[in-house]
């Protein structure tokens, strides 16, 4: 069984939702406040210290371009602010020496006494959130933040921003309750689906073979040791459903899921791939897998991985009408 349904647009209430999120956090850390953490600086002003008192060390400083970049800000905005702060003597600038006719831009012996308040003060502000919550609240937190990072961020166009694990332990709980938790949202189907997926991951540890079978996590990597999981699949022996023999040489696909939130990375066509690549290696001459016919974006992953539909049966279950389908790929 598998989801891999591509997500609607945005909704209005999605766009609010962020938009509040955002009124809510810049309230809270103060931006909005026209001299940030009590000194004489706003919120541009501080960055701009913050990144020029921390640059490499031995830099010779920065191009008011190459920090309009860093920064995101309009190059005459940032030049009128540069401006004013040196006319405070917080910055000085300097002929590169590649090029004299380049201005390098570094903070004087003033300027970083004016940054010292403003970064030990933020350090402590910061120090306060945290030290209000518990121990897993503070961590929840900060994969919270790092997922919001990577997912807003740019991205790297030479590696997918997710690796693939084997199972560990709680991994089969989460299995479990992701699939009953997105299968009744997106599908509507009732708790004998997750009752399902709960006998399918049971058998599968109890009679777990790793030179024949396996289990994928997807996960993107974040801080503090800890990942978030992003989807997964299992392969295993494939046995006849009314005795449990083993059928020889038949390997069965089970249990695709990609989250919500990781769909268009390419997730589910790397696991369904990485499945192939085991069976071959241990010897299987084929791969089924059951699904069910309105996983169109599934099964559409299955197709274009050379997958063919070889039966299909009417059925009631989940307290849905569906139509059950079985695929499979010849190994050759």
């Amino acid at each position: 069984m598998d989801t891999a349904a591509t997500l609607p647009p945005p909704a209005d209430e999605r766009v609010a939702a962020l938009r509040g999120f955002n009124r809510f956090y810049t309230r809270r850390i103060g931006v909005l406040h026209e001299r940030l953490l009590g000194t004489g600086f706003g919120l541009a002003e501080s960055r701009v210290l913050w990144e020029l008192a921390h640059l490499d060390a031995g830099s010779p400083g920065i191009s008011a371009a190459a920090l309009a970049r860093e920064l995101d800000l309009d190059p005459g905005y940032l030049s009128r602010l540069l401006k004013g702060m040196k006319s405070r003597k917080l910055l000085r600038t300097q002929g590169a020496d590649a090029d004299a006719r380049q201005q390098l831009l570094s903070l004087t012996a003033a300027g970083r006494r004016a940054f010292a308040p403003l970064d030990t003060r933020s350090q402590a502000q910061m120090g306060e959130l945290l030290a209000a919550l518990p121990e897993a609240e503070q961590r929840r937190l900060l994969q919270s933040m790092q997922t919001i990072e990577a997912l807003l961020g740019e991205r790297p166009v030479d590696r997918p921003p997710y690796l693939l694990r084997a199972h560990r332990p709680g991994d089969i709980g989460w299995v479990i309750a992701r699939h009953g938790a997105i299968y009744a949202d997106e599908y509507h189907w009732d708790l004998r689906f997750e009752a399902l997926v709960a006998r399918i991951a049971a058998q599968f540890v109890e009679r777990f073979d790793a030179r024949r079978e396996a289990c994928w996590i997807a996960e993107r990597p974040l801080a503090l040791g800890q990942g978030e999981n992003l989807g997964c699949v299992f392969l295993v022996q494939a046995r006849r459903d009314d005795i449990g023999e083993v059928e020889p040489g038949v390997a069965q696909l089970r249990l695709l899921l990609v989250e919500p939130s990781a769909r268009g990375m390419g997730v589910g066509a790397r696991l369904v791939a990485e499945c192939e690549r085991f069976a071959r290696q241990a010897g299987y001459q084929r791969i089924r897998l059951w699904t069910q016919s309105n996983l169109l974006a599934a099964r559409a992953i299955y197709a274009k991985a050379g997958y063919q539909l070889t039966g299909t049966e009417p059925h009631h279950s989940f307290g849905q009408d569906l139509v059950a389908e079985v695929w499979e790929r010849a190994l050759g």
